[in-house]
């Protein structure tokens, strides 16, 4: 992102602008799907299965002026998304006015960023995940300074810290194996700070990437 790491102004000036155009949804989502997943049609998920609502977060915010991305590894547990990188954010409640609402406190819950801290520049394409059949609705926003971030011990196990250029950087996109439920699958995912994040996550992050391949 050369003239970027310099100012995250304009950064974010950038980035709430390409948010306004069209967004590639599954055209570019669908390079990160895991192999074997059929190709899928949402508006007939969303009649055939009913999916649970969702929203996350993806919140930038700058250290010495760099875009930084924050993620979250949930700890293990006897579930699908056991032990995976995610962004805050969680499901749809009904005292939440809409999705945006629900991945802002969903953020607030889970690493301690306040509602009032974070400006939101629009959203991405929804993603469906058909383990859970849940369909998240991805939320982009910014802090003006870098958060205090205190993690849920009971749903967090760590806070993944990410410079955005990483995630550009195409070294770091690559097929590897993960374990789900005891059987081993071989996806295309990201591979940085030594942890793997793929699936749902990764498929956000490769729109968010394409908005800035199109720069």
């Amino acid at each position: 992102m050369p003239g970027w790491d310099n100012s995250f102004s304009a950064f974010t000036g950038y980035l709430s602008e390409a948010l306004q155009g069209t967004l590639p949804g599954l055209n570019v989502q669908h390079k990160l799907v895991p192999a074997g997943r059929k190709s899928i049609n949402l508006e007939e998920i969303k009649i055939t299965n009913n999916p649970r609502k969702a929203g996350v977060l993806a919140l930038f915010y700058p250290v010495k002026e760099v875009p930084h991305l924050v993620l979250m590894k949930r700890h293990d547990y006897p579930g699908v998304h056991s032990g995976q990188i995610s962004f805050p954010g969680g499901q749809w409640e009904q005292h939440d006015p809409d999705l945006y609402a629900t991945a802002l406190r969903e953020t607030c819950e889970e690493i301690g960023v306040p509602q009032t801290a974070v400006k939101v520049l629009g959203g991405l394409s929804e993603v469906y995940i058909p383990p859970s059949n849940f369909l998240v609705q991805p939320v982009v926003g910014v802090a003006a300074v870098r958060p205090q971030f205190v993690p849920e011990v009971q749903e967090v196990q760590k806070i993944l810290e990410i410079p955005f250029n990483a995630f550009l950087n195409p070294s770091n996109l690559r097929e590897t194996e993960v374990n789900v439920q005891g059987s081993t699958l071989r996806v295309p995912a990201y591979l940085i700070h030594n942890e793997v994040v793929w699936g749902a996550t990764a498929m956000m992050i490769a729109e968010l990437t394409h908005l800035f391949d199109r720069a």
